[in-house]
């Protein structure tokens, strides 16, 4: 029987696949914010925030068509990055006492932050690769 090599936990997530996978997500995030922005704002007690929404969900599908024709590029998942910290500013609001879904906003607070650590991953990730790249260039033009 072949001896298999078992991958290390960086060789198995490679910033580019988990980049693909963000982009992918994004679209499907922003066709939900884009299609569905009256179910969504009822479900976050947010009202007369349809608008807002469905431009998020619009923000959220071009970032993800960027990424999945670059996921090398570290600046589209850094756009994420940002448009992450825009949600949770977004969001925060509507945890005041007076909104009934206040559970709800609370879960996805947790889940644009959760989503938020593995886009702050994968952009630094990106982004060394980057570095590392323009090193090694570097060095090569030093040599001629």
């Amino acid at each position: 029987m072949p001896h298999r090599q078992h991958a290390s936990r960086d060789q198995m997530i490679r910033p580019d696949n988990l980049a693909y996978g963000l982009g992918l997500f994004s679209i499907g995030l922003g066709l939900v914010e884009m299609m569905a922005p009256h179910a969504l704002s009822r479900w976050l007690g947010m009202h007369g925030q349809e608008r807002l929404l469905q431009a998020y969900g619009a923000r959220e599908m071009a970032n993800g068509v960027a990424i999945l024709r670059d996921p090398d590029a570290s600046s589209w998942v850094w756009t994420r990055v940002a448009g992450d910290a825009l949600d949770l500013a977004t969001l925060a609001p509507a945890l005041r006492q007076g909104n009934r879904q206040r559970d709800n906003v609370a879960i996805a607070m947790a889940a644009v932050a959760g989503v938020t650590a593995l886009d702050l991953y994968c952009a630094s990730r990106l982004s060394s690769e980057e570095d590392d790249r323009r090193g090694a260039l570097s060095m090569n033009f030093e040599r001629l």
